[in-house]
């Protein structure tokens, strides 16, 4: 599968309201729907001018919808995703469990995401709805174009 819009990615995103994450292990599953807007907003709130960290906690869970069960391939299956349409660094940040990524380039960002990951866990915290995120999506998705997709 490959994104060719922010229409597309909004649509996958709308779909995981009713998907759980089953994958987390040491909790309860959460609602993937609000569990990327809660990463999302958690990370808009600590870093606010970095928009492509912000859009990878939104993206990050998409794995778990579109091959659900598959524990250790959701990351890379989600990175591979949406590279196409946001861009390297976001496919990079979303890719969290691959091998060898503590050398990196983006490690501390990774940590960062994984920190927010790990604290949006909370039900019925409200973090506002997913349409809010269109035009941060737009953005880096046009940023991403403009750099004439080189990465």
């Amino acid at each position: 599968m490959e994104l060719r819009s922010v229409e597309e990615l909004m649509d996958l995103l709308h779909a995981c309201r009713g998907a759980w994450d089953t994958a987390h292990h040491g909790g309860p599953p959460v609602n993937l729907h609000d569990h990327a807007l809660q990463t999302a907003a958690l990370l808009r709130r600590s870093r606010p001018a970095d928009k492509e960290l912000q859009v990878a906690g939104l993206v990050h869970g998409i794995g778990q919808l579109l091959r659900p069960g598959d524990v250790a391939g959701h990351t890379d299956l989600a990175a591979d995703v949406v590279r196409p349409l946001l861009g390297e660094r976001v496919a990079r940040l979303v890719r969290l469990q691959r091998e060898g990524w503590e050398n990196d380039p983006v490690m501390e960002d990774v940590l960062i995401l994984r920190q927010a990951d790990e604290a949006a866990r909370t039900a019925g915290l409200d973090a506002g709805v997913l349409e809010d995120w269109r035009t941060v999506l737009e953005l880096v998705s046009a940023g991403h174009a403009r750099l004439g997709a080189v990465d």
